[in-house]
């Protein structure tokens, strides 16, 4: 056991931390932590370590690790750190270079162990997630219960304790930007003790959760938005480092590689590190009750630095505890941001025209307890939200939309009555598209957005890895499918190319034409087919085979302008998304659209292959007028004998 946890290393290392500052050179440091490490060790009774529970659940690794035997012969870095935390995260890249330079060939190992502030942050599909999410390659231990958070008397995120082969405790480094010293003491730790025969230069069984993952076309999308045309999507494609530019209907234009929203001349920031909001200015202009700016300047607008749940009518006098998610109303009455502010778990306003931060919903009257989380509607103070990361305003019908991330829900606002309700979402991390938005669920939803006519909200649904669209009219949910350029056959705003159709597979003679009741639609408007079909009795798909499904219509070819034509059908058990939308122009207000699929199964008990097919045709009426709203359509087909 620990003789007194972290408070034994406080008197030898703030002698320690204490001569640094008076050192002038590099050797000057390293011979002081040398000569520190010479008086630790020779300690009567080393600051040892607990053992790590077995029962504890780990990632990244073959298996259990103990720290006494499995870790025994290396200098340990343990980093105490939740997901949640922005300065758990700043820790992370110095972490990643000190792995980088130092192996467990060469002695050191990196546990992070996992100390939970949010009853959902101890869930380990959700660490899992933030795993994948920062790149996190080294044994990571869910201490759920802070277990040995308790034990080692650790009292704040993040907290790096340094441990020499025996496990035996000899520094501590509490909150970021020590990576000078993080180095140092390492670094002296390793010489020390190799010199002394101690260190083992055997491998720990690392296997990294990420490599027993399927490619995804999106992985952690943490925002997406509509641009002011409304005719494309910008998604941050966050685990990928990338920004896409997307059509309505998931076909990807562009490729590009802070939260933020804009208002005419001005970008507002959420500086999640800095627990603030800042101004770009995108022109020259001022700000509430500001000075003349120029273009081109940056500076803070509300915010004192202090990770707080305070309000004032001065903005530089307010806290926030990492804002995480912006948006703007700038009609009368409102003239205002909303903020998602994540780690006081509580919605923010702050006024344009005089700065003044106010309270919306969730949180608690104490701007120091960062604690007042839960899942509860309500109004003001009595609704509950858990680290809610985004925001957006719908100007139509004068509510906020609020990603409750932590709940899994979506929420929404009457700002006028400080009224919070569930609209979608049961509050299990899961991935089910339900009839409607209380039967559907999401798993850690970072951003949202509504379009400008306030018919469809698109949601990153994080953890997912998907775009989902809500309908706020129809109550519908669907997901966005994103498609490859390279999966295309019709790059954006181009005309059909007559060879890209003509390689369109042909379906066998035999293949069945499902006539389809006339739809209404209108020009702009998108249709997701959904195409579900079901093989024979002990029949399975060849995966091998180009199983695909491809669109065609020989008497409209104005249609297919600008559309993805054709993809592929990977699994027969769950529905293939085909995404169309119609063009803002159309040259009839009648059409005929054919959906096709051809699938290549083989019979279980032989070896014969079929090739089958099916065409659904798919009559259009087309209104006059344009339309944004999505409508759905069910393809379903049974092969019933082989």
């Amino acid at each position: 056991m620990a003789a007194g946890g972290l408070a034994g290393l406080l008197p030898a290392q703030t002698q320690l931390e204490y001569a640094l500052l008076d050192a002038d050179t590099p050797q000057e440091k390293e011979n002081l932590v040398y000569q520190y490490l010479k008086k630790m060790d020779s300690r009567e009774r080393d600051l040892t370590v607990p053992e790590l529970g077995g029962d504890l659940q780990w990632l990244n690794t073959e298996g259990p690790i103990s720290l006494h035997k499995d870790l025994c012969g290396k200098v340990v870095v343990l980093d105490f750190f939740t997901y949640c935390c922005i300065n758990c995260l700043h820790l992370l890249p110095d972490l990643h270079a000190l792995e980088h330079q130092y192996s467990d060939k060469d002695g050191l190992i990196i546990v992070g162990v996992h100390s939970a502030k949010f009853p959902n942050e101890k869930v380990l599909d959700n660490i899992k997630s933030a795993i994948l999410r920062y790149n996190i390659v080294h044994p990571v231990v869910n201490d759920a219960d802070a277990t040995l958070w308790h034990e080692l008397e650790v009292s704040c995120w993040p907290t790096l304790i340094i441990l020499g082969p025996r496990g035996n405790m000899l520094f501590s480094l509490v909150g970021e930007g020590h990576r000078e010293k993080l180095f140092l003491f390492t670094s002296i730790t390793l010489k020390f003790y190799k010199e002394r025969g101690q260190i083992k230069d055997n491998s720990i069984g690392i296997k990294l959760y990420r490599d027993s993952l399927p490619p995804s076309p999106l992985l952690f999308p943490g925002k997406v938005t509509v641009d002011n045309s409304g005719e494309r999507l910008v998604i941050a494609d966050t685990g990928h480092h990338r920004i896409l530019v997307t059509q309505k209907n998931g076909q990807i234009l562009h490729t590009i590689g802070v939260s933020g929203t804009q208002e005419d001349d001005i970008l507002w920031i959420a500086m999640a590190g800095t627990h603030q909001v800042w101004a770009l200015m995108l022109q020259g202009g001022r700000l509430p009750k500001g000075s003349d700016l120029k273009k081109g300047v940056c500076l803070r607008f509300a915010g004192s630095g202090n990770e707080e749940n305070r309000n004032n009518a001065y903005p530089h006098k307010a806290g926030f505890a990492q804002p995480s998610g912006l948006s703007l109303a700038s009609e009368e009455p409102w003239n205002c941001l909303f903020v998602a502010d994540s780690e006081s778990s509580t919605v923010r306003t702050i006024s344009l025209k005089d700065g003044a931060v106010k309270h919306l919903v969730g949180g608690e009257r104490d701007p120091l307890n960062l604690f007042a989380f839960g899942d509860v509607d309500g109004a003001g103070i009595n609704a509950k939200l858990q680290h809610p990361l985004g925001v957006t305003w719908d100007k139509k019908r004068k509510l906020l939309y609020v990603a409750d991330s932590y709940n899994h829900k979506i929420k929404v606002v009457d700002p006028k009555m400080k009224n919070c309700a569930t609209l979608a979402g049961t509050g299990e991390a899961s991935n089910v598209i339900g009839s409607n938005f209380t039967q559907s669920t999401f798993n850690e939803p970072g951003g949202l957005c509504v379009e400008e006519n306030g018919r469809l909200m698109y949601v990153a649904d994080t953890n997912n890895h998907q775009i989902k669209v809500l309908d706020l009219d129809t109550k519908i949910l669907s997901m966005l499918p994103i498609l490859n350029p390279e999966a295309c056959d019709v790059p954006d705003n181009l005309p059909v190319q007559k060879d890209k159709i003509t390689s369109l597979p042909k379906l066998p003679k035999s293949a069945p034409n499902v006539q389809l009741p006339s739809l209404s639609v209108a020009p702009g408007q998108t249709i997701q087919f959904l195409l579900k079909l079901t093989l024979p009795p002990d029949s399975k798909l060849n995966e091998e085979a180009p199983n695909s499904w491809f669109i065609t219509a020989e008497e409209n070819t104005w249609l297919l302008q600008g559309q993805c034509l054709s993809g592929e059908i990977k699994n027969v058990f769950c529905q293939t998304i085909i995404p169309f939308q119609l063009p803002r122009s159309c040259l009839s207000t009648e059409a005929i659209l054919a959906v096709k699929a051809c699938l290549y199964y083989c019979s279980k008990g032989s070896s014969a292959c079929m090739m089958k097919g099916v065409s659904f045709s798919q009559p259009l009426q087309i209104a006059s007028t344009n339309q944004d709203s999505l409508t759905q359509v069910e393809l379903i087909h049974a092969f019933l004998t082989n």
